[in-house]
C-alpha cells in the first residue's frame, strides 16, 4: 500500500473539559492519509483511525471533528502530528495559524487547501482500525495557493 499515493490531512477535535468549572478542554490533532469522500448527497467523508488511538477514543465520545487538507508547504505540520509518543497536542498547535470551527469547535489550519467540519454518522470496526464516516457540516476553500501534500512510499512528497 506504500505504492498508493494519498493526500495528507490533519484531523482535529476538541476534547471537552472533564470538570465544567475547570479549564476549557484540550485540542487534539492527528495526521491521516486514509481519508476520502464517500458521498455527495448527503455529503459524507471517511477517515480511518487506529483502534484505541487517542483520536479513535475521542471520536467515540465526541461526534464533532474537522479536517484540514494540507498543502505542500505544510509538511512540518503533518510530521509533527504523526509523531509517536509525542508531548501535549497543545504545544504542537502553538505556532500554527488556525481558527476554531464554528460548527465543530475543532481547529482548522490556516493555509490549508480546504477545511471541513464533520459530525460522526457511523463508526465501522475494520481490523485494527475504525472507519469513521462523517457528515460534512461546513466546507471551505480558504487557500488556493500551492499543491497538495502527498504521501507515497513512506515519505511526504509534492506533485510535479
Amino acid at each position: 500500500m506504500t505504492r498508493l499515493a494519498a493526500g495528507v490531512v490533519l484531523v482535529t477535535a476538541h476534547e471537552p473539559a472533564l470538570d465544567p468549572d475547570g479549564p476549557g478542554g484540550e485540542d487534539v490533532g492527528m495526521t491521516a492519509t486514509a481519508f476520502m469522500s464517500v458521498s455527495l448527497d448527503p455529503p459524507l467523508v471517511m477517515v480511518s483511525l487506529r483502534e484505541g488511538s487517542r483520536m479513535d477514543d475521542l471520536l467515540d465520545e465526541q461526534p464533532l471533528w474537522a479536517v484540514s487538507v494540507l498543502s505542500e508547504s505544510q509538511r512540518h505540520i503533518a510530521g509533527r502530528f504523526a509523531m509517536k509518543g509525542r508531548i501535549s497536542d497543545r504545544l504542537l498547535f502553538e505556532d500554527i495559524p488556525y481558527v476554531r470551527g464554528e460548527a465543530s469547535g475543532a481547529l482548522l489550519v490556516g493555509g490549508a487547501l480546504a477545511t471541513l467540519e464533520c459530525s460522526t454518522e457511523q463508526r465501522v470496526p475494520a481490523g485494527d482500525h475504525t472507519l469513521v464516516i462523517g457528515r460534512v457540516l461546513t466546507a471551505q476553500v480558504p487557500s488556493a495557493d500551492g499543491g497538495p501534500l502527498v504521501h507515497f512510499k513512506g515519505r511526504y512528497r509534492q506533485l510535479g
